[in-house]
């Protein structure tokens, strides 16, 4: 039953895409991340992450990331973003994908990865950069978190932002927040190159 429903999921995916333009012919598409700090170019991996680069290209193309801060600055270990405004309203969800952690791209500094939950497929929108080698990201004997990509452009804009000063945010209630709110102020797909 269960491989029923994430095969399900899985397909709702894929008809997602056919109503959003998410380039599907190409299988490192790369994504331009326009940041209030400089500008990052990540490439996406469709060969060892497909579900997972979908969804992140169906909230790229949506525009859905646009405008979203980066909450979480840990230095050394990780920067992520991708669920909330600047107000720290919860952004919408689409529904959660299928974990694909055990696809090979290790959580090495430079790589995109995918925030979840404790339980294994609960990762929807929220993303982050590894910021060092987070080999206890990784699955072993328990799930890891998903890489689908890594930098090619701007890894120094990542270095800076998790150098920022943070604090806990009472209204919140969360650590290893920026002082200065970093802003994703849009995501865009670029072009395929032939």
């Amino acid at each position: 039953m269960k491989y029923l429903s994430l095969l399900f999921m899985t397909l709702s995916l894929a008809v997602q895409a056919n109503k959003i333009d998410l380039d599907p012919d190409n299988l490192y598409p790369q994504v331009k991340l326009e940041t209030s700090m400089g500008i990052i170019i990540v490439e996406l991996d469709r060969v060892k992450a497909p579900i997972t680069v979908d969804n992140f290209l169906t909230y790229v193309v949506t525009g859905e990331y646009n405008n979203t801060v980066f909450h979480r600055v840990i230095k050394d270990f990780i920067v992520q973003g991708g669920g909330y405004d600047k107000e720290f309203s919860m952004k919408k969800t689409h529904e959660n994908i299928v974990n694909e952690s055990g696809n090979g791209l290790k959580n090495e500094s430079g790589t995109i990865a995918m925030a979840k939950e404790s339980r294994p497929h609960t990762a929807n929108r929220q993303f982050f950069f590894n910021v060092s080698d987070n080999k206890n990201l990784d699955p072993g004997r328990k799930w890891g978190y998903a890489v689908f990509g890594a930098i090619i452009e701007g890894e120094e804009v990542i270095e800076a932002m998790s150098a920022v000063e943070t604090d806990y945010d009472e209204s919140m209630a969360w650590d290893d927040v920026p002082v200065e709110p970093i802003i994703l102020v849009k995501a865009t797909l670029l072009p395929a190159a032939f």
